[in-house]
């Protein structure tokens, strides 16, 4: 029996020097069940992945190739993608990175629940079931300290919003403002499923055990986890309602001016 969601899949994989990896995980995905076509945005990787990537789309027509002049960001590389997706006739859009730290083989159960009407499907590695392989204790913490922040700051039922791997209805990306996002990097995927429950959209998360990569380097930094951060804090002001923001700045105002008096 075919899937809903058979011939309507767009798998989005953005790379920078990830020529080890990149012709295994397509052959993954182009042999699942039903036809996952893969767009690779490749960012100018030295080690020379975006010609891999062509030579790939050479021999299958079900992939593709978006090459961007140098290192632009995960945000930019996904806002790409999904431009693609949507110019064209792809009901479901989906996303993962190259490393394998994300199952190709779970993908199916993306996609099942996305066909079930769920709006936005996250492999989750914090719900349970969800677990980490690999990951050192300090890069563990950082993670799951930033996931519940964001559950307790921004009020998200999402419990693995930095997730990489995701589906999305196409209606979620034609109605969430794409070009005004502000995040780039990792808190992209913060501030995405930020706007995707401010919208209304239902939000549903398959766990998934997440391997650390094995082949080439990790791409997050110093600097990414600060700009999560940043995200952070700007998205909670932002769900402030603007009376009660202006009333706190007020009240703020009126104490450290008391204080000096």
């Amino acid at each position: 029996m075919q899937r809903p969601w058979s011939g309507t899949v767009l798998m989005i994989v953005p790379t920078y020097n990830e020529r080890d990896n990149l012709p295994e995980l397509v052959r993954r995905l182009r042999d699942l069940p039903g036809d996952v076509h893969v767009l690779v945005v490749d960012d100018n990787s030295p080690d020379g992945t975006g010609a891999l990537a062509d030579a790939l789309a050479a021999q299958d027509r079900g992939v593709a190739v978006i090459h961007r002049a140098g290192k632009l960001g995960l945000g930019t590389a996904y806002r790409a993608g999904f431009a693609y997706g949507l110019a064209r006739s792809y009901r479901y859009l989906c996303t993962m990175d190259a490393d394998f730290s994300h199952n190709p083989a779970d993908l199916p159960r993306l996609l099942d629940l996305a066909a079930s009407g769920v709006d936005l499907v996250v492999g989750s590695r914090y719900v349970p079931g969800g677990s980490v392989v690999g990951w050192p204790a300090g890069r563990k913490f950082i993670s799951f300290v930033a996931n519940r922040l964001a559950h307790l700051f921004l009020g998200l039922s999402t419990r693995d919003c930095t997730a990489g791997f995701r589906c999305y209805r196409r209606e979620v990306l034609e109605t969430i403002p794409l070009a005004t996002i502000f995040s780039g990097g990792y808190s992209f995927l913060m501030e995405m499923a930020f706007l995707v429950e401010e919208a209304g959209f239902r939000i549903g998360e398959v766990p998934i055990t997440f391997v650390n990569r094995t082949q080439g380097d990790s791409k997050i930094s110093k600097l990414e986890i600060v700009k999560a951060v940043y995200t952070l804090l700007r998205l909670r002001t932002r769900s402030l309602p603007w009376d009660r923001m202006v009333s706190w700045v007020r009240r703020r105002r009126s104490g450290a001016l008391g204080e000096r008096e």
